[in-house]
């Protein structure tokens, strides 16, 4: 089986420019290809994980993946699915932002010997001469055909900025660029990408008189259509520093039952005879099915031996028996109590289970809160030093969150 029907099996592929020549690349032949990721953080989200994983079936598959970082458009900011503009971010910011994102990239991509290219669009965008530029590019958009695409559409109600309408153009000649330099000839992206993916394909064809194409790929979401990687703390980051391993674990070993079998065909390596196993369990029996899911997802962004620890601390909660070593945690020292005592809402705060006292009575009040399985539901319960007998006391906060405080 040919690596598009590998992706089309798993559910990724959305949208194609030509699907029977796309397919018959990809299957049979050898191309360079690119995906372009904004530098709008420092570190990457659940929503880039979709766009790497298919950028490794296809480097597996033989082909050369560009990652087209964004230093240039990253200036500017995609206006897609966006209701106000975005901030605007420092060449410093960007530069920072981008060597994380190499980093992070680099666990499932090999970019040793040519095998796949980094390329940074602030190459070719920052110096380029405005009046060629519209003279080249420019005179191929109809704005009034840009303005019927949805990333524009939805924003003209707010007010769109002439700043933001040149990122379409912008894109789009990333994708010359990229033809140009590397005889690039596919361009990728998620779904919400597809306008800017026609307007690069379209310009490619306009200026070189060259046949490229565009595929984008199923966003990652709910069965409720609701964007995945989204938790009441932000968004879901591969940086175990802004989404620590275990609450990455935790997860996806929450997802609904809806969306387990999905996620384990868009974010796993795992095979297609495998996961078809798997989607005949029901109701119960998916609890070992998201702990497989949580467990390869892990391992991917954070290894095997990190993720080996994550499930063993998750299943020490769920009465496993195994020791909470590697459950998210905070000290606290004999300076954090007062006369010998802690108030549960002062312990929230201390642990970031609560951004302030008024939500951390909020949630005692509406029982959202157990200490060592115990509910409390006393918003002024005080904890003293007795209460820390094995060294630690164990916060549940809801149904999923949970937190080891040490005393030491």
């Amino acid at each position: 089986m040919g690596v598009f029907d590998q992706l089309q099996e798993r559910g990724l592929i959305a949208q194609t420019t030509n699907e029977e020549k796309i397919k018959e690349l990809l299957n049979n032949d050898k191309i360079t290809f690119y995906i372009g990721f904004d530098p709008t953080a420092d570190s990457l989200h659940v929503g880039h994980f979709v766009q790497i994983m298919v950028m490794s079936h296809l480097q597996k598959a033989g082909h050369t993946p560009i990652a087209l970082f964004g230093g240039g458009t990253g200036m500017v900011g995609d206006p897609s699915g966006k209701t106000e503009m975005r901030k605007m971010l420092t060449k410093e910011e960007i530069a920072h932002n981008i060597s994380c994102f190499q980093k992070q990239m680099s666990r499932l991509i090999d970019f040793s010997d040519g095998k796949a290219i980094m390329a940074n669009n602030a190459d070719w965008l920052l110096d380029l001469n405005y009046i060629q530029f519209l003279r080249e590019v420019g005179v191929h958009f109809s704005v009034n055909r840009m303005l019927s695409f949805e990333c524009y559409k939805q924003r003209l109600e707010r007010g769109l900025s002439f700043f933001e309408l040149n990122y379409m153009l912008m894109q789009s000649y990333d994708f010359l660029e990229l033809n140009r330099r590397y005889n690039c000839v596919m361009q990728l992206g998620g779904d919400d990408q597809w306008s800017n993916i026609i307007g690069g394909v379209e310009l490619v064809r306009r200026s070189e008189q060259k046949e490229v194409y565009g595929m984008t790929f199923t966003l990652l979401t709910t069965s409720e259509g609701k964007k995945m990687g989204k938790t009441e703390k932000g968004a879901v980051w591969l940086n175990p520093e802004k989404t620590s391993p275990f609450d990455f674990y935790q997860y996806w070993r929450n997802v609904d039952d809806a969306d387990v079998i999905k996620c384990l065909k868009i974010l796993t390596f795992l095979p297609m005879e495998q996961i078809n196993e798997y989607a005949k369990k029901e109701g119960s029996e998916l609890n070992a099915v998201k702990e497989v899911l949580a467990y390869e997802v892990t391992k991917l962004i954070h290894g095997e031996e990190e993720a080996a620890k994550v499930q063993e601390g998750a299943r020490a909660l769920f009465g496993a028996g195994v020791n909470t070593d590697n459950m998210p945690s905070t000290a606290l020292t004999a300076a954090d109590f007062t006369d010998g005592q802690l108030g549960i809402l002062d312990m929230l705060i201390k642990a970031n289970l609560a951004p302030s006292k008024k939500e951390g009575r909020r949630l005692v009040e509406q029982g959202g809160i157990s200490v060592n399985d115990v509910k409390i539901t006393n918003p002024t319960e005080q904890f003293t030093a007795e209460n820390f007998k094995e060294g630690f006391i164990i916060v549940k906060k809801g149904k999923k969150v949970f937190h080891k405080i040490i005393l030491s």
